[in-house]
């Protein structure tokens, strides 16, 4: 801008007096054309003229617009003010018609500030930013002034929102490194409480594995002595091994000469009562002689039935379990299980798990089995009576692994089987005849194996039994 522009520009109009303008100053185009900025649009008054401009270019025919902007016509004023802000800067910079044509579009939307200013006066209550942008499309008198007054005003206002900005945030920060400090004393007498605590704790394992070492020393020395002892006694026992293999090779001998001498005894009575012997046999067969010659005079059959038979008792040959205990005893006496094993080729057939449900029910199954089989492993070597004993084996997923003892055999019902009827075809497979004790709680199991020919008897009577060992 020259001197001779700077003498003619007039005083431009006071943003918040509402003071009319000086009346000497010239027309709007001679305003116009000898007012400049000297320096950038601000960027606040800039976004207000750009949106400005964005609302108004959709309401203006595609003729009327300049040719950079026509792509944008069809595009949403928010869109065109994103997308098509530097064009519509630059065509309303570059284009006075086109800026009129806007200024227009304002002159319809905000009468009264564009009455206001076109009067020469600025309204106390509007937007700074709004008045430049209006300002900077109507050109107006002094609307340079407004634009650089506006855009400082702008900055202002940003500069001070960026202070108080920085104020919280670093009031923020402030906090947060309190906060930070009060956390890193917190944990720092944390750790020193872990230090303390993990050194005490240390300590007392210092003094646990000295009082180890010393019980492992003594244990040592303890050992080392019983391992004295034993050594003294092992040779003691073979002292007295060696004794007493020489004392039984002497009564070994003894007792060979003792069996000589008595069979030479034996040798001279035979040879004494020879003679004794022979008359004796003499008159011995002459008797029975006489004898037989007269059961054939009188032609007396041979005697079938003795005294002895008339006596009511039970036959060996037929004795079961049924003709046993019939003295009163109880059902749960164990006399009454020692009497059934006492009989000869005697069968035991236990109904495992009825048994071991009544008599210890809360231990586990296969604890259960354990101790009823180690039970009846010991009562079989006593009675040498043959033992089964069934375990129901429908509802097992998996086959049971385990070492049956020695004199007790055990089986599993087949699935779909259960244990019951195990049991009575355990009884039917046995010969007529032979002596079978099923030991069983269930009444239908009773029932069934006494209609088989077994002697059926309670569980309790078994474990009172085992008890009893």
């Amino acid at each position: 801008m020259d001197a001779a522009s700077q003498a003619a520009e007039p005083e431009g109009p006071q943003p918040a007096g509402g003071e009319p303008l000086p009346a000497d100053v010239p027309s709007e185009a001679g305003a116009e054309s000898a007012e400049q900025l000297d320096r950038p649009l601000p960027e606040g008054v800039r976004r207000r003229v750009v949106g400005l401009a964005a609302d108004a270019l959709g309401g203006l025919p595609l003729t009327e617009l300049p040719a950079t902007l026509r792509p944008y016509a069809k595009f949403t004023a928010a869109r065109r003010a994103r997308y098509a802000g530097t064009a519509v800067a630059a065509a309303l910079e570059a284009d006075p018609v086109f800026r009129t044509r806007i200024a227009d579009r304002l002159r319809a939307g905000q009468p009264d500030l564009v009455a206001a200013l076109e009067a020469g006066q600025v309204p106390g209550a509007a937007e700074p930013l709004d008045v430049a942008a209006a300002a900077y499309l109507l050109r107006t008198r002094g609307w340079t002034r407004l634009v650089a007054e506006a855009g400082e005003q702008a900055e202002r206002a940003e500069v001070a929102d960026a202070a108080a900005e920085a104020a919280r945030l670093l009031e923020k920060l402030q906090e947060e490194l309190a906060a930070t400090k009060a956390l890193a004393r917190a944990d720092l007498e944390r750790q020193r409480a872990e230090s303390e605590g993990v050194r005490r704790e240390l300590e007392a394992l210092r003094k646990k594995v000295r009082s180890l070492e010393s019980d492992t020393r003594r244990a040592q020395a303890e050992s080392r002595k019983l391992q004295g002892e034993l050594d003294s006694a092992k040779a003691v026992a073979a002292t007295e091994r060696t004794g007493l293999e020489s004392e039984n090779r002497r009564l070994r001998h003894r007792v060979a000469e003792l069996e000589s001498t008595l069979e030479s005894g034996r040798r001279s009575a035979r040879e004494g009562r020879s003679v004794a012997d022979m008359r004796l046999r003499l008159l011995l067969d002459t008797v029975l002689q006489s004898a037989q010659g007269l059961q054939r005079e009188l032609a007396l059959p041979v005697t079938q039935l003795h005294p002895a038979d008339l006596v009511d008792a039970v036959v060996p040959g037929t004795a079961s379990p049924h003709d046993v205990a019939r003295r009163g005893l109880a059902e749960d006496d164990p006399a009454l299980l020692d009497q059934l094993l006492a009989i000869p080729q005697v069968h035991l057939v236990v109904d495992g798990y009825n048994v071991t449900k009544t008599g210890y029910p809360t231990l586990p199954l296969e604890q259960q089995r354990m101790r009823l089989l180690g039970g009846l492993a010991m009562l079989a070597q006593r009675t040498q009576a043959e033992v089964t004993c069934v375990f129901d084996g429908q509802d097992l997923d998996v086959p049971v692994i385990m070492a049956p003892p020695r004199g007790v055999r055990v089986r599993f019902s087949r699935t779909g089987q259960t244990a019951d009827e195990l049991i009575r075809q355990l009884v039917r497979a046995e010969p007529q005849g032979r002596p079978v004790v099923v030991v069983s709680a269930d009444r239908e199991v009773a029932d069934g194996v006494r209609k088989a020919g077994a002697r059926p008897v309670s569980s309790v009577l078994l474990l009172n039994r085992l008890a009893r060992s």
